[in-house]
């Protein structure tokens, strides 16, 4: 709709996790690098920790698609709220490794040959856990127990564990002390200050194809507002935008004008409530969501107000 106005090829500020979009700031480079050290050297357990919106699955995306990366075979865990019979299916079915025993013992073998012929083939094997702050407590034990799975050197399997601050907060517990033992890598995504917000905004309008010394899309007072009432978070800065360019694109304005970003923040109550989590609310409660019999009953519960059975189908792999 507005493409034409601002003469742009595309969308700049879809909020799809395209790695084309990935703006690399110096802590994002450096997360990248050790992200990468540590599937090459085999390291084994990574975190990567970061607020909602800081472009984490962006940057894994990114990852994934980078051009100097040995052979690997991935796979991408979306739902964390699962128990540990439906994490080992999903693993196996994300590998696409056919087991026809339900028994874990048996999928363990067949994860385990599976990925000695992997590292004999000079390949890679990849786990990439989202929303990791949600895992149960026997889920990450069986994430631990996964380390175990290696030859006399090398870890067989580089599992990558993102998640929110929440996940960080977790892993301080007693409980889990044995994992975290085992995190050989720890990488962090945060906000974008006000010069990156505002180099944010332009590459991203570069790479949709605005003219490098046209008439700028929005005024530098507009940018500083952006970064105002998105505090940097780069998921808001993109829906402030998106919105801001089809605002404008109505009042036949150019370039945008902080009133405009004023609005958009007032319609999405940026104005009155944070996009970021308050340190109060990090404190791991008593795990009210930590217990299998809680999910499972959960998913039994939800079942019953299906209408037909559905199987996951938008499973993101390389």
């Amino acid at each position: 709709m507005y493409k034409r106005f601002f003469k742009l090829k595309e969308n700049p500020f879809n909020v799809s996790p395209d790695p084309r979009y990935l703006f690399l700031t110096e802590q994002i480079q450096e997360t990248l690098s050790g992200l990468i050290y540590g599937i090459q050297t085999r390291k084994g357990i990574m975190t990567l920790v970061g607020e909602v919106g800081t472009g984490k699955t962006t940057l894994v995306n990114r990852l994934l698609d980078w051009p100097n990366q040995p052979a690997t075979k991935t796979a991408f865990l979306f739902n964390s709220r699962i128990n540990s019979t439906q994490f080992f299916d999903f693993v196996l079915a994300e590998f696409e490794i056919h087991c026809e025993s339900s028994s874990k013992s048996q999928q363990l073998m067949k994860l385990n040959q599976w990925l000695v012929e992997r590292f004999r083939a000079g390949e890679t094997a990849v786990l990439i856990i989202d929303e990791a702050q949600n895992l149960t407590f026997p889920v990450l034990e069986e994430i631990r127990l996964l380390t175990n799975l290696e030859t006399s050197t090398q870890k067989l399997l580089q599992i990558i564990l993102s998640g929110q601050p929440e996940f960080e907060e977790k892993l301080n517990l007693p409980q889990l002390r044995q994992l975290r033992q085992r995190i050989m890598i720890r990488c962090k995504t945060s906000p974008l200050t006000k010069e990156e917000t505002h180099a944010y905004i332009l590459e991203r309008l570069k790479i949709a194809g605005a003219v490098a010394n046209g008439q700028p899309i929005f005024s530098p007072a507009a940018t500083e507002a952006v970064h105002l009432y998105s505090l940097g978070i780069p998921r808001v800065v993109n829906l402030l935008c998106e919105h801001a360019l089809i605002n404008a694109y109505v009042e036949q304005q150019r370039p945008i004008e902080p009133k405009i970003i004023e609005d958009i923040a007032r319609e999405f109550k940026l104005d009155v409530a944070e996009p970021i989590a308050t340190p109060e609310s990090l404190h791991t409660s008593a795990e009210l969501y930590n217990s299998e019999a809680f999910i499972q009953n959960l998913g039994e519960a939800l079942s019953r107000f299906r209408v037909s059975p559905y199987s996951p189908s938008a499973r993101q792999r390389k």
